[in-house]
């Protein structure tokens, strides 16, 4: 919400009617199946900006910034972070004829700068301890994937030793940071050579691979095959 003000009418997981005072500042979250009504105020109605989306981590991320049916409404305590996350939506709004892969660039800035700002940022992990670790660095891998991140890198966002940070995934995942990493990419690559939109070296710099011939090895290594002769059995 940029400015004005308003009320939302929303549902809780028990199927009540709550109603909410929404201001400059702040938002609130639709969850599927939920029923929602919101009203702007007549003498200072809202202007303000909203993005959908969905995906596997969507939930989890929703809920380490501590929003869920029971509380639908987002109020920041970091003002910088705020503004990062609005810029995010304003560009998603404002460039739509963008690379959806640009776009969903803005949307990981938009999430993370939720989680990292809201005022009821879950405290508490969700399930056990190692399980929160995974997920917060699997997010962190989708937010960072075409940079040139490492373990440490990954460690230090989860704010634990690169060494426990290899244990839980590999009890988790049954696989390394290191690997997931280039899977992740290689599963992102796969996306993007299905279609002729990028050439093979732009498809390699947006997946955090510079060298072209790096990103060839490493395909042919996971996936069999040159990223080429994929493309051409993939049409």
């Amino acid at each position: 919400m940029y400015s004005g003000t308003g009320v939302l009418v929303s549902t809780d997981s028990e199927g009540e009617v709550r109603r909410y005072s929404v201001g400059p500042g702040q938002g609130f979250m639709f969850w599927p199946g939920q029923t929602n009504t919101y009203i702007a105020d007549k003498s200072e109605p809202w202007e303000y900006g909203w993005v959908e989306f969905d995906g596997i981590l969507a939930k989890e991320l929703v809920m380490q910034a501590g929003l869920d049916y029971n509380n639908p409404v987002y109020e920041s305590f970091k003002p910088e972070e705020r503004s990062r996350m609005a810029n995010a939506i304003k560009h998603i709004i404002d460039s739509p004829d963008q690379s959806p892969y640009t776009l969903i660039g803005y949307l990981y800035i938009f999430l993370d700068s939720l989680v990292q700002s809201s005022s009821k940022r879950a405290l508490k992990p969700i399930g056990s301890l190692s399980d929160y670790y995974v997920r917060k660095a699997i997010a962190y891998v989708g937010q960072h994937y075409a940079k040139d991140i490492t373990v440490q890198d990954i460690a230090d966002y989860c704010n634990i030793d690169r060494s426990y940070l290899s244990r839980i995934f590999k009890a988790s995942l049954s696989k390394t940071p290191t690997q997931f990493i280039i899977d992740f990419r290689i599963s992102k690559a796969c996306e993007l050579l299905a279609s002729d939109e990028y050439t093979i070296g732009e498809i390699s710099t947006m997946i955090g691979y510079p060298n072209q011939l790096n990103f060839s090895r490493a395909f042919k290594r996971e996936m069999g095959q040159s990223p080429n002769m994929w493309r051409m059995r993939a049409k």
